[in-house]
């Protein structure tokens, strides 16, 4: 079985393990009338789109349509790209979101004209001209979280610290499936310079989990006041996006109405 394949089936299994053991939703569908009802959701390093299958229950239900994309975590532009072709599929306006290196990606690709608007979870956000590694410059080290790199340039958090720096959150079991499935990032794209910052001209939201070991909490703090983003904080490990997805929906529907509302 290739790999690729392999690597999506194992992370979809984890999801479900863990939305499994979530409460029932009871979620408000939408109104009829409200304007956003597109939402594309990105997902970071080291994990595939199917971690986000929590937060996509939670959406659907409301009324929401959801599109998860699947990145190549080959470069920023194949990120980008694939991005971009979820967006052209959109057939309205969109709340994009973005989880960690996510947030990278969200912030190039977001200046489409049908994002309305960005909701970064325990994410990155540079600025146009900036790299994703120079906003690590200045806080504290992360030491929980370790990055092995291979030969062709390909990093993946170290099994010996994928529980403490990753998802401490999360069961023994379900961690092991996440930690031995998980997708590579080549190294280079944090040292791609961004041409666009979509976070200048979108309203912004940010959801930052409190106990994220992957930042420096002052670094998350810091990135979501400087684009000026709305901060939720919630109580959890840098997997949030699976952990945490009534709360990372929650935002989504806020971002949602209240750009709906605007364009009113």
């Amino acid at each position: 079985m290739p790999r690729k394949t392999t690597t999506t089936i194992a992370a979809i299994a984890a999801a479900a393990s863990l939305s499994a053991a979530l409460p029932a939703i009871a979620a408000d569908t939408i109104s009829q009338g409200q304007s956003v009802r597109n939402v594309v959701l990105v997902h970071g390093a080291f994990a595939d789109g199917s971690g986000w299958k929590g937060v996509y229950d939670n959406l659907t239900k409301r009324g929401y349509r959801v599109t998860i994309v699947q990145n190549p975590l080959t470069s920023l532009e194949d990120d980008v790209a694939a991005t971009k072709r979820a967006l052209e599929r959109q057939d309205g306006p969109v709340i994009l979101v973005g989880h960690s290196w996510g947030g990278t990606v969200i912030t190039e690709a977001g200046i489409d004209t049908k994002v309305a608007g960005l909701v970064y979870v325990s994410a990155l956000s540079p600025d146009a001209g900036e790299t994703t590694a120079q906003q690590y410059e200045g806080f504290a080290p992360t030491p929980e979280f370790v990055i092995e790199t291979t030969k062709d340039g390909f990093g993946y958090v170290s099994p010996e610290k994928f529980k403490a720096g990753f998802a401490h959150d999360v069961s023994d079991a379900d961690v092991a499936l996440m930690r031995d499935a998980q997708v590579p990032i080549n190294m280079s794209a944090f040292g791609t310079k961004l041409e666009n910052a979509a976070w200048r001209a979108k309203p912004s939201w940010a959801v930052i989990a409190t106990e994220d070991k992957a930042f420096d909490q002052s670094m998350l703090i810091y990135m979501a006041e400087r684009i000026k983003a709305k901060i939720i904080k919630v109580s959890a490990s840098h997997a949030l996006f699976m952990t945490q997805p009534k709360v990372v929906a929650d935002t989504i529907d806020e971002a949602a109405k209240a750009v709906s509302a605007k364009k009113q």
